[in-house]
């Protein structure tokens, strides 16, 4: 393992011999030396095959060669020491490349380096991320294979067609349909649904329909208190008034427009409301864009009825048995899924 140890960190040093040598050829070419050495030694291991002796007994010479002399009796004990080390060395980094692999992989599938608590992963796409608590790492791997196909194929949005959609904009004529799913406190969600709406082409070529999905904690608890307060209240909204026109106005300006203090909505639903104050506020938007306040009422009436439980029960349990996201938001189009926020 010695030789093995020593080929590992003679190729981790090279970066840094390579701009020595500039200056020094002699200590380059006494690097490659040891480096060639390192590599045939590294290759019969690889071949099951035993490595050459002199090189081992070289690497612990020159690591041994002061006590040699001074203190003969700590040879043994170091010797099998730097054995010990080169042997957990050679682990951590098999280790290491297997994670570093699972990782890239990750990113590939899913969009996020960690499958089990994406939101922990800063070279992932940006999104809020849905974490789990029961993936352990050999179930990880297993999460990984299994949607390598998912991955793969074409996606077509017209094939989720059994959703309660929030809303619809954008070219209603187009058969080109795009899916987004948003939750209405993500702040990536904001900011991608802004990206959308200035974008010069998206809206005039895609059909976007809008799924709302709370995200809740691994306890179960909702990451923004007032997201499936907000859900609800569309879903209502849609049920009662007949028109998705008014879900679309909540989400704008839920995401675009600010109150009198010059905070933007959603962080006042997140930050500053409670559920009652919450549900106020949603009901003056209402009365405010001419609904009648017998309309409100029914609306909120409605709210947590049967139906409207089990629509959005029924949106959760397709997006998590269907479209598998490990972020929000997400989105179907031209073919594809796309993890994260709309650039």
């Amino acid at each position: 393992m010695v030789c093995v140890a020593a080929f590992i960190i003679l190729v981790l040093i090279g970066v840094f011999v390579a701009a020595i040598s500039i200056f020094k050829r002699d200590f380059g070419r006494r690097y490659l030396k040891a480096l060639k050495k390192a590599f045939h030694c590294f290759g019969k291991k690889v071949r099951l095959q035993k490595c050459d002796t002199n090189f081992s007994d070289d690497v612990k010479s020159l690591l041994l060669r002061k006590v040699i002399l001074k203190k003969p009796k700590l040879v043994k004990p170091l010797s099998i020491t730097i054995e010990i080390a080169s042997v957990l060395l050679v682990v951590l980094t098999v280790w290491s490349i297997i994670e570093a692999a699972k990782a890239g992989l990750s990113l590939w599938v899913f969009g996020t380096c960690n499958i089990s608590q994406p939101s922990n992963c800063a070279l992932g796409a940006d999104s809020c991320g849905l974490d789990e608590d029961n993936l352990n790492w050999f179930t990880e791997w297993g999460e990984l294979f299994s949607n390598i196909p998912d991955r793969l194929k074409t996606w077509n949005a017209a094939d989720y067609d059994d959703f309660a959609f929030a809303f619809a904009t954008g070219n209603m004529d187009s058969d080109n349909i795009a899916l987004s799913i948003i939750d209405p406190g993500c702040s990536v969600c904001l900011q991608s649904y802004k990206n959308i709406q200035k974008s010069d082409t998206f809206l005039k070529n895609h059909q976007l329909r809008i799924v709302l999905y709370p995200i809740r904690n691994t306890n179960g608890e909702l990451r923004f208190k007032n997201s499936e307060l907000i859900t609800r209240f569309i879903l209502a909204t849609n049920q009662i008034m007949k028109n998705l026109g008014y879900s679309e106005k909540i989400i704008n300006r839920l995401f675009t427009e600010y109150d009198k203090n010059g905070t933007i909505y959603q962080s006042v639903f997140n930050n500053e409301l409670n559920t009652d104050e919450a549900l106020s506020l949603l009901s003056e938007w209402l009365n405010e864009w001419g609904i009648a306040p017998e309309a409100v009422a029914k609306i909120r009436e409605t709210l947590y009825s049967q139906e409207i439980t089990n629509q959005l029960e029924h949106n959760i349990e397709l997006v998590n048995s269907k479209i598998k996201p490990k972020g929000i938001p997400t989105m179907i189009y031209d073919g594809k899924k796309h993890l994260g926020l709309y650039k």
